[in-house]
């Protein structure tokens, strides 16, 4: 019975929202439109699970790295594949050389033949890039002629840069690091990798502070018009309908707004998951496949949305009395109490205290604790700011009559003010947190690279050691390049398998060597000991003159056959490490060129050192070129100090798209909310223009009941964002340190948001003060 009773009032509720007349169903417009924007956002939150396995599943098929194992023999299911990676203006672009060398040859994802020497399949991206006005330079990089277009399956996003290109004469290295043998793409052992805990926790805390506003504006999205649906309940009453009732049917018209904003939200999911595949944020794209919510946490969306909207209602409905002849909240309500809006941070801060100083060495964080402390936490910030406004604006009073009138406002309707900034002051708490933990860990997944860039510029590493010459003096005749040095390293051991004792090799000229080393001097076929710190008396001995080694003495599990006997020279001399030397720890020995046996140059791995002239126009992009021209299998990159994680960096640039995100959704869901708030107040707002208020001050009231409670809201998200960022930190067991700089950009980034959504309301706000707004039926 009570089923039947239930369904036939929420039903009676969704007909009054659709047939209630022009003030229904703008009303219900309006709920959709604000829930349908939260809906987009959950459901492309739920798609991101698919959308990081997506490109981790094309990242794996096409995967060509071995990582040092053993090289399989030639045969006729063989293909060799020489890695030509580079960069243009500090984009990435992955590249290929094909080398079939059987008719069962696998072929990458995303291409269906193999292109022959001097053809080349490329992305559809860098296909617009080569084609377009600032593509020249990098078109003389890769002179081959198109001849095809990497498929979907083949790139891991709609932007990717990358290219395959025909090859002949390659030989496959023994160590993978320019040419490997494969007979199939794609990871073939994949191991699984433990997470970092403290990545781990960082994920969490992102998804939480992400996904927490969103459901703040759904809530505050399902009471639009709540003030005017209230008075239109009273005529029910009239008729005989009871409270529990009229609660009921009021449950219905949001359920009616819910559901339509499901339906809405869908479409613009839909609409963004489809302009997925022409976005790029911070050199990450997608296609729009990826885009595809799981069907069980979509199902969920749909169940909870719905029910959140009538749960919310009922709640809401529990403060108000309808009665046949009005509504008692226009009446001074009780005072809010405190005491129970403090258990909300106060049990969040409970659950999240044991797991304070795990840091790493206590395995993962408990996943149900941690989300629901900072679920707890910044929910928090939603009970205590409608108390904190209405205690603040309880004090204020006299000043000009625009303050006067928007002071008046917010005492009768505190509730209504909160509601509007609450979602933006979650936000803000969980930015807030985010950034003091972000910050305070960078640290740790910042690495110095012992690369010195006042040094050298770039470096550039060589496939084939007999153009080593030829690439050190044609970078140096390149546009913006000061100085190029180039050096070659190896290692000499005692013993030709497994060595006990073993010795790096350094060898250049002597302008070379003087970049690395002190000599007393020097001539070509001299030979200098560098003496390292911590040398034992194998090693000593190996380093004695006339003792006899091996050049790239080999190992266990590697190709035997290849160590090259070489002996000590008599002349040797000792040479001090330079402090800012081109090579980090430099000892051993260090050899001119014709102290090296020649056969020995294949062996080792060949450097150029080039420092460029910073005044010179994409005189990096010069060097890349030049470097491709002479060897097309070498590596160039720019030095750097630092080096950052690359799981770390995703999850910041996922945070920072994510928040971009949940910005778009603040201005638009608040421009709706201030929109909705002033055709309620129509009226009013056109009888004070009758009795001679300026348009002017009704305006600055506006604004006023804007700035009061979006000030009250970031004052507070500031003191929850600090303290869960303080007790995050000491979860992580890092030192507590706040960026003040950054607390102040974010909530001055929050209160930009709301005072542009209240300018933007404006106009629309001159519209309604009109004589018309006195018109009633």
């Amino acid at each position: 019975m009570k089923v039947r009773q239930w369904s036939r009032d929420l039903g009676l509720g969704m007909r009054f929202a659709f047939t209630g007349g022009r003030e229904g169903w703008i009303r219900t417009l309006l709920t959709a439109v604000g829930v349908g924007l939260g809906v987009a956002l959950l459901l492309l939150t739920a798609a991101l699970p698919h959308l990081l396995s997506a490109r981790h599943q094309r990242e794996e098929a096409r995967q060509d790295l071995t990582y040092g194992t053993a090289v399989p023999p030639r045969a006729d299911d063989t293909v060799l594949v020489g890695l030509s990676d580079t960069k243009w203006h500090g984009r990435d672009i992955r590249g290929r050389f094909l080398e079939a060398e059987g008719p069962r040859a696998p072929l990458p994802p995303g291409v269906d033949r193999f292109p022959a020497k001097g053809e080349m399949v490329v992305s559809p991206a860098l296909r617009d890039l080569l084609s377009s006005e600032g593509g020249g330079l990098l078109r003389e990089r890769l002179p081959d002629r198109i001849t095809g277009t990497i498929g979907e399956t083949g790139l891991i996003g709609s932007h990717e840069l990358a290219y395959y290109a025909g090859a002949d004469g390659m030989t496959a290295t023994r160590d993978g690091t320019h040419v490997v043998r494969l007979t199939a793409f794609g990871d073939q052992h994949p191991e699984p990798e433990r997470m970092d805990p403290v990545l781990i926790l960082m994920t969490l805390v992102v998804f939480v502070a992400l996904l927490t506003p969103v459901a703040v504006f759904i809530a505050a999205a399902v009471r639009f018009g709540g003030e005017r649906r209230d008075r239109r309940l009273a005529a029910l009453r009239l008729v005989g309908s009871d409270s529990r009732m009229t609660r009921r049917i009021a449950a219905g018209e949001a359920l009616a707004g819910a559901l339509l904003g499901l339906v809405v939200g869908t479409g613009f999911f839909l609409v963004g998951r489809q302009a997925a595949g022409e976005v790029e944020v911070m050199d990450e794209s997608f296609f729009p496949g990826y885009v595809d919510p799981s069907p069980a946490l979509a199902a969920l969306v749909a169940v909870a949305v719905p029910a959140a909207a009538v749960l919310v209602t009922l709640l809401a409905m529990r403060g108000v009395v309808v009665e046949p002849l009005g509504v008692v909240r226009t009446a001074r309500p009780a005072r809010r109490r405190l005491w129970w809006r403090l258990l909300l941070p106060l049990a969040g801060l409970a659950l999240l205290y044991p797991m304070i100083g795990n840091g790493r060495s206590h395995g993962d964080f408990n996943r149900y604790l941690v989300v629901g402390g900072v679920l707890l936490l910044l929910v928090g910030v939603t009970a205590l700011l409608p108390w904190l406004v209405e205690a603040a604006v309880a004090r204020l009073g006299t000043g000009s009559l625009s303050w006067q009138l928007a002071v008046r406002r917010l005492q009768l309707s505190s509730g209504t003010a909160a509601r509007m900034v609450n979602g933006i002051a979650v936000a803000v708490a969980g930015a807030i947190a985010l950034q003091m933990l972000f910050a305070g860990v960078e640290s740790q997944y910042t690495k110095d690279t012992g690369e010195d860039p006042n040094r050298a510029s770039m470096e550039v590493v060589l496939a084939d050691g007999a153009r080593l010459t030829a690439a050190a003096g044609g970078l140096a005749r390149t546009k913006g390049v000061r100085q190029s040095v180039a050096l070659s390293s190896g290692g000499l051991g005692d013993k030709r398998r497994d060595p006990v004792a073993s010795a790096s090799v350094t060898v250049g000229d002597c302008t070379a060597l003087r970049e690395v080393a002190h000599l007393p001097s020097c001539r070509d076929g001299d030979v200098f000991r560098v003496p390292g710190t911590d040398e034992d008396a194998a090693l000593r001995a190996l380093l004695r003159p006339g003792r006899r080694g091996f050049l790239d003495a080999t190992y266990s599990g590697t190709d035997p056959g290849r160590e090259i006997p070489w002996t000590v020279p008599a002349g040797l001399r000792e040479a001090t490490a330079r402090e800012d030397s081109l090579e980090a720890g430099v000892e051993g020995l260090l050899l001119t060129p014709s102290a090296l046996p020649a056969e020995a140059r294949s062996t080792m791995y060949h450097h150029v050192y080039v420092r460029l002239d910073e005044s010179v126009p994409d005189a990096e992009e010069y060097v890349r070129n030049t470097a491709a021209r002479v060897d097309p299998l070498a590596n160039a990159w720019r030095w750097t100090g630092t080096e950052q994680s690359a799981r770390y960096s995703s999850l910041r640039t996922g945070l920072f798209v994510g928040a971009l995100c949940v910005l778009v959704l603040i201005g638009a869901s608040l421009l709706v909310s201030q929109l909705e708030q002033l055709r309620e107040r129509r009226k009013l707002l056109s009888s004070l223009l009758a009795f001679g208020t300026r348009r002017r001050t009704l305006g600055l009231s506006v604004l006023w009941q804007t700035a009061v409670p979006i000030a009250l809201g970031l004052l507070l998200a500031s003191v929850v964002g600090l303290a869960l960022g303080t007790v995050l930190l000491k979860m992580t067991a890092t030192p507590v340190t706040v960026d003040w700089r950054s607390v102040l950009a974010l909530t001055g980034a929050g209160a930009a948001v709301v005072l542009t959504v209240a300018l933007v309301s404006l106009p629309p706000l001159l519209r309604m003060m009109r004589p018309e707004g006195l018109r009633t039926e």
